[in-house]
């Protein structure tokens, strides 16, 4: 199976917008543009939302039906590991193996003296195309990098061909991911980890390293735009230049995890990919429950009363919502607005203070933040949530669709905002 140069991961918590997300691909292939769509959703999402792997199937085979969409799409058994992945074989072709935990973790001393001898040939100065300085390895580095993350690669093969020995080899793709975690992986990193990747045999065909910055859930990016984009840059050029020196497959392409709403890098991205002629998966997941939630309370009613009941629990179980997001969510408590003041919010208010758009004097990204997190307390009103969403189909999808083409795809994709 081929991945396509750009793909986007469209995750959905309660599965009922696919059709929506599918319907900002069309448009933007009536543009000439060809993105593939990915349906993501984790073990984790799952077990929240009370939902099988085979239910992102459905959706997405429905959805897909529905729109007459010709083209490839994928369901993504999103950051799994040997202990889970079982679950996802059947519904799932495209598999995200998320090693990030074992990162750190000894390596054999046998395997690492190995390895050494093996990349021993880029100790000095290393010249990469794209990249305008020379690169300095040193034996100490690829021995550093080796023990820091060659039983993670390792983990990640084991993961890879269990999947193969019950798929096929030829029948998923494979993702490696390895962002959820503090460490920064620089160019050098990468490359290295890229060289790893290709002696334990795995055809990877996207890499999500932890880039430098924050990469916080439904929020702009956090840190120096600059420095990202000199980075990203040599990523690319890193990733280019394995996939010639390691035999890696050649749509080998970098992955952005937590990637909606960040949109201060998206001009950068977009520049870089131009010039680099490089492809990009992004992921995208919680911004499509948090459109869900605005139409919700655009709809008034009781479906109003609903979306602002979930913010007046979710900072009653703040702590517990928080815990599994520690490392992606920056919520400054201090911001988020008193519940009793948010239960006379009129529906233009709460929009307001939930949709990201930074030149608007209400929108609060802690609040957006607390929500993103919040679709559990959606989930134990499970049906009472389900029937809202079908009953104001009519007013969320629209919004859906737009935030994916006109936030997402085009600046990303097609025209880079406007500094």
């Amino acid at each position: 199976m081929i991945l396509g140069k750009y793909s986007l991961g469209i995750g959905d918590r309660f599965g009922r917008q696919g059709k929506a997300q599918l319907a900002a691909l069309i448009r933007a292939k009536e543009t000439g543009l060809d993105i593939t769509p990915v349906w993501n959703k984790s073990h984790r999402e799952h077990t929240i939302v009370g939902t099988e792997p085979a239910d992102t199937r459905k959706e997405a085979d429905e959805a897909v039906a529905a729109c007459g969409w010709k083209a490839p799409y994928f369901v993504d058994a999103d950051h799994i590991g040997l202990k889970n992945v079982d679950q996802f074989i059947e519904s799932s072709d495209f598999f995200t193996l998320d090693v990030a935990d074992f990162i750190s973790r000894p390596a054999d001393e046998k395997d690492i003296a190995r390895f050494v001898t093996k990349r021993g040939k880029y100790v000095g100065t290393l010249e990469i195309p794209g990249i305008e300085m020379d690169l300095h390895v040193t034996q100490e580095q690829i021995r550093a990098i080796a023990a820091k993350y060659l039983f993670a690669v390792k983990q990640a093969g084991e993961i890879y061909r269990h999947i193969a020995s019950a798929k096929g080899a030829e029948n998923f793709i494979t993702e490696v991911s390895m962002d959820e975690t503090d460490r920064v992986q620089s160019p050098v990193d990468l490359l290295f980890i890229l060289a790893a990747i290709a002696d334990e045999g795995i055809p990877a065909a996207t890499i999500a390293p932890k880039f430098i910055g924050r990469f916080n859930k439904g929020v702009d990016y956090v840190g120096d735009v600059s420095v990202f984009a000199r980075e990203f840059e040599q990523d690319l050029a890193v990733v280019a230049f394995a996939v010639g020196e390691f035999g890696l497959p050649e749509n080998l392409k970098l992955s952005i995890h937590s990637g909606s709403d960040k949109f201060s890098i998206y001009g950068p991205i977009n520049k870089a990919l131009k010039k680099f002629d490089a492809g990009l998966h992004l992921k995208t997941a919680g911004t499509t429950w948090l459109e869900e939630l605005a139409g919700l309370a655009l709809a008034g009613g009781e479906a109003f009363w609903f979306a602002k009941h979930v913010y007046l629990q979710a900072i009653e179980r703040i702590d517990e919502l928080c815990r599994p997001y520690a490392s992606v969510v920056d919520i400054d408590r201090s911001r988020l607005p008193d519940p009793a003041e948010v239960h006379f919010w009129n529906r233009r208010r709460f929009v307001a203070t939930l949709r990201h758009d930074q030149s608007c004097k209400d929108y609060n990204p802690s609040f957006r933040q607390l929500l993103h997190i919040a679709y559990k307390l959606a989930a134990e009103a499970r049906q009472y949530y389900l029937d809202a969403l079908r009953k104001y189909e009519a007013i969320i999808a629209p919004h859906v669709t737009a935030n994916l083409y006109k936030r997402h795809i085009k600046p990303l994709f097609i025209s880079p905002p406007s500094v």
